[in-house]
């Protein structure tokens, strides 16, 4: 990931250096057993990419647009990523694999920096997986056509804040909760990202701002049911934390 012909960002730098030294972080393990174990006990399980670059002093993070041709979640807005299959090791190379598959995202160009805790829907186990694009220029981002419509990026902030933002309640087995719907302008096009991809990124944008959303969050319990910092390796909790 080395080259002369950028140069990295100091926020960028801070934000890797902080989240791998702080006591709240737990270290990323190698050691593939661990994933193959967790694995076994949930069988839908599936990863997702938050890639970070800074433009323009800014944080963005990749996001896409599902294809219309899909069966499930056409045309919705996600973050890159998708299904464990049985050649991964772990969590983290499922999210490189798919981002490489859906959006040619070269893995070597990705620093993961954290995991965190996996979010439950009523299907499948997603685990986010955090990383930094040091060097944007060297990705040329080429939309698989069969699973992506398009490839845009957002400024990760906006999940902090109460603009261009709208909510609904909606009830789960007894559990009221909200389910946020952010609008994003971007190449001529409006892009609205919404339920469990939107909680993932208030969660990641909590971490990497170290503050709270501006408004009232209240995350489906369901979402993470069963699970803890404690009982998956290399996982932090995705709410506000101070370090």
């Amino acid at each position: 990931m080395d080259s002369n012909n950028f140069t990295r960002s100091q926020k960028l730098l801070d934000l890797s250096q902080r989240f791998r030294q702080s006591k709240s972080v737990f270290p990323i393990s190698d050691d593939p057993s661990i994933g193959q174990t967790e694995r076994s006990k949930r069988p839908n399980r599936a990863a997702v990419l938050i890639c970070l670059f800074e433009e323009e002093d800014d944080i963005y993070v990749i996001l896409t647009e599902r294809s219309s041709k899909l069966s499930s979640y056409s045309g919705e807005v996600s973050l890159p990523g998708g299904r464990t299959d049985k050649e991964d090791t772990d969590d983290i190379r499922t999210a490189l694999r798919e981002a490489e598959e859906e959006i040619g995202l070269d893995p070597t160009l990705v620093d993961v920096i954290t995991v965190l805790e996996p979010f439950v829907t009523k299907n499948v186990t997603v685990v986010p997986v955090m990383g930094i694009l040091w060097d944007k220029q060297a990705f040329n981002p080429i939309p698989n056509p069969g699973e992506v419509e398009s490839i845009f990026y957002a400024p990760l902030e906006m999940f902090l804040k109460d603009e261009n933002r709208r909510h609904e309640e909606r009830e789960h087995g007894g559990d009221k909760y909200l389910l946020h719907y952010f609008s994003h302008k971007t190449n001529n096009r409006v892009y609205v990202i919404w339920a469990l991809t939107a909680g993932i990124l208030i969660a990641a944008a909590s971490l990497v701002f170290r503050r709270p959303p501006e408004f009232q969050e209240r995350a489906s319990k369901l979402w993470h049911k069963n699970h803890s910092s404690s009982n998956v390796s290399g996982i932090i909790q995705p709410k506000y934390i101070e370090m």
